[in-house]
């Protein structure tokens, strides 16, 4: 089943997005308000994508997504904003957004997010001859879709599991944003390179012992990230004499 939530308080968008959702094959769940939302998810555990309008009455769009992600961190989020504000992007993407959409949006293009989320979602990948990929601390079970770092769980959304998978399959090569953006959001992805380093960002939070100074994450200046890992010692190399720039 492939069920959305639409989380919009104006109707007349709401409708146009869920009658555009249904034509697509999608059976959805309408909600005016972030409560409703919040209830009906609990209601329709089913639900692998939802769809966040920031501006709202009562509880905002961002603190919808907090939500959403303390209750589970596999849901697919698109955050639908009519604010072009930069810091704004980066914010719903950093509550725990996997994607955002500007208004006004066409159909095609909103349908291509939500395919691709549900895509991941689903990890309609090839078939693996392995089902774990074991580096320095970090576990990375391919058949659960988890992380352990030190025999610690750390919870990641789709996208960065998308990442860290990319990552860890290509230890110590140079992997470009283009490269990072193509295999983890899709090669039919319309949305920006920024995307990426805001996860990459959110992801060295996560499994960085000092995120301001990352470890096993190296930026590649003017060109994109590497994985970095130690197979001897199992800890982090030196990052070639190479620093994070604040």
């Amino acid at each position: 089943m492939r069920k959305v939530l639409v989380l919009e308080d104006e109707e007349n968008i709401r409708s146009f997005v869920v009658i555009n959702l249904k034509r697509a094959g999608y059976e959805t769940v309408e909600a005016g308000t972030g409560e409703e939302a919040l209830a009906l998810l609990r209601q329709n555990p089913e639900v692998k994508v939802a769809l966040l309008d920031i501006m709202l009455p009562g509880i905002d769009g961002f603190e919808v997504c907090r939500r959403i992600r303390a209750m589970d961190s596999k849901i697919g989020i698109i955050m639908l904003t009519a604010r072009t504000q930069e810091m704004d992007k980066v914010t719903g993407l950093m509550t725990g957004a996997d994607d955002y959409v500007t208004k006004p949006f066409s159909p095609a293009e909103l349908t291509a997010r939500v395919d691709a989320l549900f895509r991941r979602t689903g990890d309609a990948q090839a078939p693996r001859t392995l089902d774990e990929l074991w580096q320095g601390p970090f576990l990375l079970n391919l058949r659960n879709r988890t992380l352990e770092k030190d025999g610690r769980r750390i919870k990641l959304t789709q996208v960065e599991y998308g990442i860290i998978r990319l990552f860890m399959e290509n230890p110590g090569k140079a992997l470009s944003r283009e490269e990072i953006l193509d295999s983890v959001w899709g090669r039919d992805y319309f949305g920006e390179l920024k995307i990426v380093d805001v996860n990459i960002r959110r992801l060295r939070i996560k499994i960085e012992d000092d995120p301001t100074n990352p470890a096993y994450i190296i930026t590649v200046w003017g060109f994109g990230y590497k994985w970095v890992i130690d197979r001897e010692t199992g800890g982090a190399e030196p990052a070639e004499g190479e620093k994070e720039k604040k």
